[in-house]
């Protein structure tokens, strides 16, 4: 079976572990996209960060409510457990793009930087879509986001 340049590019520059968490996200979210991907890593941040549990973290997301922006949610849905069924996660009109993790009184604040916010908004769907999302798979999240915690 022929591979699409999509696979074989996410094969070589991934771990399997990262892998299939892309490929989750993919079949959850019905593309590959830059936002998703940011979600994935956000999420998998705030899980190393605080500890995983879907059940005492609460996220709440800023940003705009509609794709392709609000698509950092299913990212985060699935690294972190927190899900809109579970009502744990919380997705309000914002002007930029904020992301906090709240777990027993600790704060991780994330705001996706300004740079990257300009080369994500005039993105046009498909290839260029997803080259751009695998290009962020590559980026540490410091390169991504200005991370703060308040306890």
């Amino acid at each position: 079976m022929k591979r699409s340049v999509q696979e074989r590019i996410i094969d070589d520059k991934l771990d399997d572990a990262m892998k299939v968490l892309v490929e989750e996200g993919v079949k959850f979210h019905g593309h590959l996209g830059p936002f998703l991907i940011l979600g994935l890593k956000a999420g998998l941040y705030a899980n190393n960060t605080l500890g995983k549990d879907c059940f005492r973290t609460y996220v709440i997301v800023e940003t705009e409510t509609s794709p392709p922006f609000s698509c950092i949610v299913d990212g985060i849905q699935i690294t972190t457990g927190c899900t809109m069924g579970k009502r744990n996660i919380e997705l309000k009109k914002g002007r930029h793009l904020h992301v906090t993790f709240v777990k027993e009184g600790t704060r991780l604040k994330m705001r996706l930087k300004d740079k990257i916010l300009k080369e994500l908004e005039n993105l046009k769907p498909g290839e260029e879509c997803k080259r751009k999302a695998i290009s962020l798979l590559n980026k540490s999240i410091r390169e991504l986001f200005d991370v703060k915690m308040e306890t």
